[in-house]
């Protein structure tokens, strides 16, 4: 049978580590497909625009999910990364042991489509699934980030990607 690797792309907490309400919607999506066996690799490490702290992103979502009753050792290393290029880039040297493998890569609705645009050229020998979770925000603060997201997309289309 072939493995199944559960992929949680890093997103905001607070600088006292608390997680954001797109971390926990990314972290529930993702206990919700668990089951023992499947590995798990958080990704996230540090940057002014999402973790100040002095633990990595990646190290409060393992925590929350092991309060959810995911097993520890379905875990991976984690993915220390500081943006979504970072991601994949990590996420593929993470995984060069694992040919072969479906991954299924959790994130939320207003950037799956640039996480597809990315990981598609990054990781493109692996067979992978998008999962874009529904985000509860505010119709401004959504569209700031759809916003954002076009605008990344059509830089990473103009110049290329740099990794």
């Amino acid at each position: 049978m072939m493995k199944e690797i559960l992929i949680v792309l890093g997103s905001p907490n607070s600088p006292s580590g608390e997680l954001s309400d797109i971390s926990k919607s990314r972290l529930d999506y993702c206990e919700e497909l668990y089951e023992k066996g499947k590995l798990i690799l958080c990704t996230g490490g540090w940057g002014t625009h999402f973790n100040t702290s002095n633990y990595s992103h990646a190290s409060y979502a393992k925590k929350y999910l092991l309060r959810k009753d995911v097993s520890e050792e379905d875990f991976l290393e984690f993915a220390l990364s500081s943006n979504t290029v970072d991601d994949a880039v990590k996420i593929k040297s993470i995984l060069s042991d694992f040919k072969n493998t479906n991954l299924t890569i959790i994130t939320s609705d207003y950037h799956v489509d640039r996480v597809k645009l990315i990981f598609n050229e990054i990781l493109a020998e692996y067979k992978m699934k998008f999962i874009g979770v529904k985000s509860n925000l505010t119709k401004e603060k959504y569209a700031l980030l759809i916003q954002h997201e076009k605008k990344a997309i059509s830089s990473i289309l103009e110049k290329g990607l740099y990794y």
